[in-house]
């Protein structure tokens, strides 16, 4: 049994996180600040079941608030941190990029100091497949560049593995950044275009499909990612023996850092995606065809191959079982 923090307890990844970890026996302490990003209601209905656990406690504050970080840390003698609070979503970043640098610069930067002077074991944080921005080449693998963001948001989370492994360097704070491609499943992200397809084709009103359907993308089932993410929790990083400073590889560290791809390595067409979702609705949609937005990238497409090696990660749920499962909640839980 360990004592974890859970940053971002009341979203989306972070509620199915907390109940597989106290499952396992785990004590675990939820950070969130229940931001009006998306509808509080349904934060409040995951933390209404999460509340009923034995083993797992909510404290509330934001990770911009210095003091009320270091609070936690100080109480909590946590031994491992998953960092998965952030400020979310590509499009909003171009409305207020302030909350970016607040919530992911500065806030990661509280974790950080958190976990160096609490001796933590492990902290896995999040990252996303944002930050492989205009490179085209796929399947996208951590030993690529990923220089060159399109968005504020993609830019903070490469930030995050730049200050992760600056204190896994100076400090020795083993890090393991997670790449997340396109999460999707019961208890969703209503900002996310699956969530919001499914509300306007059950009302009747039209769907604004980007680039006219043609993206691709890794949609990854929520059950497959917890499994990933446990997995990757008790594998803590150490230093790379084999690391050359002269050719360094880039994932990898003579500090204990790693940075890993966690998707479904099975891009899907937007359109075929909505195909399915209109099969279990049983309800075609009106599709209102548009260019692709600024700050979107065609493809995302993951090379999971370094995470299968390490901790034997193998997603296994088809879109068609994912999206049933989805719809099934989304029917029960909107009545």
């Amino acid at each position: 049994m360990s004592r974890i923090l859970v940053t971002g307890a009341a979203g989306f990844i972070g509620f199915h996180l907390v109940q597989r970890l106290v499952r396992c026996g785990h004590q675990v302490t939820g950070f969130d600040n229940l931001n009006d990003y998306y509808d509080v209601a349904l934060k409040e209905s995951r933390l209404a079941i999460l509340d009923g656990l034995d083993g797992f406690v909510l404290e509330r504050g934001a990770l911009e608030d210095r003091s009320r970080v270091e609070r936690l840390f100080q109480e909590g003698q946590f031994e491992y941190v998953i960092n998965l609070a952030a400020q979310a979503g590509v499009r909003y970043s171009l409305q207020n990029p302030y909350a970016y640098v607040d919530s992911n610069i500065s806030g990661f930067l509280n974790i950080l100091e958190g976990c160096r002077h609490a001796h933590i074991k492990h902290l896995v944080y999040a990252s996303s497949s944002s930050v492989y921005g205009a490179n085209a080449s796929v399947p996208f693998s951590e030993h690529h560049s990923v220089d060159h963001p399109v968005s504020l948001y993609a830019a903070t989370k490469k930030s995050n593995e730049l200050m992760a492994h600056t204190y896994a360097h100076l400090f020795g704070l083993p890090t393991t950044g997670l790449r997340f491609f396109t999460v999707y499943g019961p208890w969703g992200r209503p900002d996310m275009a699956y969530f919001s397809f499914t509300k306007a084709i059950l009302e009747g009103r039209p769907i604004d499909v980007f680039n006219h359907g043609r993206m691709q993308r890794d949609f990854t089932y929520i059950d497959d990612i917890i499994e990933g993410v446990v997995r990757v929790m008790d594998h803590i990083p150490r230093p790379d023996l084999s690391w050359n400073a002269e050719s360094p590889e880039l994932p990898t560290s003579s500090a204990p850092y790693r940075v890993y791809n966690i998707g479904n390595h099975q891009p899907v067409e937007l359109i075929r995606f909505i195909e399915v979702l209109e099969e279990c609705l049983g309800k075609k949609a009106e599709k209102n065809l548009l260019p692709l937005q600024p700050g979107e990238v065609l493809v995302t497409y993951a090379d999971v191959s370094d995470l299968a090696t390490a901790v034997g990660f193998r997603p296994d749920t088809s879109i068609e079982d994912g999206i049933a499962r989805f719809v099934d909640w989304y029917r029960q839980y909107y009545g």
